[in-house]
């Protein structure tokens, strides 16, 4: 579908599967060789992260565990800056190799959080994957270690990525169509 209608929004086609699907194998193949022998546990946060965590996870074939945490800063179609954990983790993370499973990271709000958090249980180290990353909207210095792909900051919906809840289930990604 080259435009989706969803809610009060119309979006246009702006990155294929196939596309997602091809940066999805390079990072798989970089954690492959980076992590070989750490035992890492990759930590997805839900909700929006779960389509790229299944396709990062059926290309890892390294050893690991993957465990899940629901953090959200997102009403309607832009971040409100207020980060709000729903569910925390329950792994012993000390000594751990952990790798963080984002959908995208465009203020870093929610990822700064995370890694202030997550310090305090005394990893041996934290590292970053998003399938998605907004350099222009970055309101704070973070280290992202794997990318999948870098875009514009335009509002986005599919993939895993929603407006007000819907549109994660479509394999395409599209960008709010300008009015």
């Amino acid at each position: 579908m080259k435009t989706v209608t969803i809610k009060d929004k119309e979006f246009d086609l702006f990155l294929t599967e196939e596309v997602i699907e091809k940066a999805i194998d390079n990072v798989a193949a970089r954690l492959n060789k980076d992590l070989a022998g750490k035992d890492p546990l990759f930590i997805c946060v839900l909700n929006g992260s779960f389509m790229y965590a299944s396709e990062l996870m059926k290309r890892v074939s390294i050893p690991c565990e993957v465990s899940f945490v629901k953090m959200s800063s997102y009403k309607g179609t832009s971040s409100t800056g207020k980060i709000k954990e729903i569910y925390g983790l329950e792994e012993d993370i000390k000594g751990r190799t952990v790798v963080i499973v984002e959908d995208i990271v465009d203020t870093g709000y929610t990822m700064s959080l995370m890694l202030e958090q997550l310090v305090c249980d005394e990893p041996e180290s934290i590292l970053v994957t998003t399938l998605l990353l907004k350099p222009d909207a970055l309101k704070h210095d973070i280290k992202l270690d794997y990318v999948a792909l870098e875009i514009p900051s335009d509002f986005i919906v599919g993939f895993g990525l929603d407006y007000d809840g819907y549109g994660r289930n479509l394999p395409d990604i599209y960008k709010i169509k300008n009015s």
